[in-house]
């Protein structure tokens, strides 16, 4: 519990807010419990950055080596994550990536971080026969749109943003998805296409 209040506090405040003090008011908690379950506030922060390193990276990888038929499907299995918060928490990554510009150690994390969701992408165009070059290009386009997305955070009718989807996937593989393709990956985002 004291874990989950210092992410709803992180992406609440930022990591200045981030006190063991304030949590264990929120928590109706004496500030000595909270040393039963970490060291410090620097242990609690670590487990802060270890969650986002499980989920967030964990799962963009996992999306990114799911099995697909053909590049189509893999991409939009990576799509996944732009539209789903329990596979890819956008507040949280919005939360570290914050932090990361007031600490050159978290930065580090972070950027470590990206090379190994890029890393991923590029195996994911590789494994559909994109040549070395170009499947970083095309990882890197896509990976590095998905961050903008998250750095601006417009505000889109999802009907707006699913419209896009085939467009989106043609940009990235060089190949337009086909309609059942789509289809999976609407019913999958409980989307209904009329």
């Amino acid at each position: 519990m004291w874990l989950d209040v210092a992410y709803e506090s992180l992406l609440d405040g930022g990591i200045e807010s981030v006190r063991i003090m304030p949590l264990a008011k929120k928590l109706n908690l004496s500030r000595t419990s909270f040393y039963w379950f970490f060291e410090d506030r620097e242990a609690l922060l670590a487990a802060l950055l270890s969650r986002w390193k499980s989920t967030n990276t964990g799962n963009w990888i996992k999306r990114a080596e799911a099995y697909a038929e053909n590049v189509c499907e893999a991409v939009l299995n990576v799509f996944d994550c732009w539209f789903d918060d329990a596979i890819f928490d956008s507040r949280y990554e919005a939360a570290i990536r914050s932090w990361a510009h007031q600490s050159p150690e978290i930065a580090r994390e972070a950027a470590d971080d990206d090379e190994r969701r890029v890393a991923a992408l590029t195996a994911m165009f590789t494994r559909f026969d994109y040549k070395p070059l170009a499947a970083d290009v095309r990882a890197r386009a896509m990976y590095f749109t998905q961050l903008g997305y998250l750095s601006t955070q417009p505000n889109e009718d999802m009907a707006v943003r699913m419209s896009r989807i085939a467009e989106y996937v043609e940009v990235f593989a060089g190949v337009r998805p086909e309609e059942r393709e789509l289809q999976r990956f609407f019913s999958r985002r409980g989307f209904n296409v009329s």
